[in-house]
């Protein structure tokens, strides 16, 4: 399992790599086209947007999806994904409003559809029971798969493709440095119930190396030719420490979830590291942490 690990993570980091690269070229060879900019106010982050729409959503909703259906809950795969890509364009189009409350009311009644065509889809045949548990799932995948996705694409919208790299490589960091530190001294137990292998100790060594991480690819920012990839040293080491904390967070609640489902892992599709989900849990909650890191430089 580890050497599966250690293959497939330096895999999908230079995928990463690459993807972000290529959305960076086509971004400035779109920068004077007028359909792409006038449908999405920006030439930044095409690629991503088309990856998050088409592939990353899809794929964790369908993930998700199945996690529900083995927790008891009614989650047609199809519907699932259509809720998510919803997210993902309800909070990618918000910006396209020239006033905040026009935003705020596009979200609100993008919402409203989700949740009123979950209620309906949900209790055809004249069936009541578990219609609530089946709406929540709905807007799980609204919420944790599309509006987080889509905050990643606003964080695109932001800063260069690299600003990004960045932010999903610190926290990862906090990943590394939380089971490193958590398997050599662990000793106090975090949430036993819920993930055995996490500990007090763990925690703050994900959060030290998240601080450090960081803190050292924001002070090598300064060498990116673009002003607006530029994040002091300071403020990279404090998103940083926060990111450990919330990408923790992001794994304990992908773990509830499995729980719940009384699965191990969200998938199979990755080698030694399971599903689209196992992958992406502690990235995907910590995009407004990044946003507003972005708005205080």
């Amino acid at each position: 399992m580890l050497r599966l690990r250690l293959i497939t993570g330096p895999v999908l980091i230079l995928a990463l790599l690459a993807l972000l690269w290529g959305d960076g070229r086509m971004s400035a060879s779109l920068q004077d086209n007028e359909l792409v900019r006038s449908a999405m106010g920006t030439a930044d982050g095409v690629v991503l947007a088309a990856l998050a729409v088409l592939v990353l959503a899809p794929l964790l909703a369908r993930e998700l999806a199945a996690m529900l259906r083995s927790a008891g809950i009614a989650a047609p795969t199809g519907f699932t994904v259509l809720a998510a890509v919803a997210g993902v364009v309800a909070v990618r189009a918000a910006p396209a409003f020239a006033m905040p409350a026009h935003a705020a009311g596009a979200m609100a009644g993008m919402l409203w559809a989700v949740l009123s065509l979950a209620l309906i889809v949900h209790s055809r045949g004249a069936r009541i029971d578990g219609v609530v548990a089946a709406t929540g799932g709905t807007l799980l995948a609204f919420t944790y798969i599309g509006a987080m996705l889509g905050t990643w694409l606003l964080v695109r919208t932001e800063a260069g493709p690299w600003v990004l790299a960045g932010a999903v490589l610190t926290v990862k960091a906090s990943d590394i440095g939380a089971y490193a530190v958590g398997m050599s001294i662990g000793r106090h137990k975090m949430i036993p119930w819920l993930s055995p292998a996490k500990s007090w100790e763990g925690l703050v060594g994900g959060i030290a190396f998240a601080a450090i991480v960081g803190g050292l690819l924001a002070w090598w920012s300064d060498a990116l030719p673009d002003a607006r990839d530029h994040v002091a040293p300071l403020l990279g080491a404090a998103t940083g420490a926060v990111l450990g904390v919330v990408g923790t967070f992001g794994d304990l609640a992908e773990s509830l979830v499995k729980r719940s489902a009384g699965v191990k892992d969200s998938g199979r599709i990755l080698p030694g590291m399971g599903g689209i989900f196992d992958v992406l849990d502690s990235p995907l909650l910590a995009a407004p942490v990044v946003l507003l890191a972005l708005h205080l430089r």
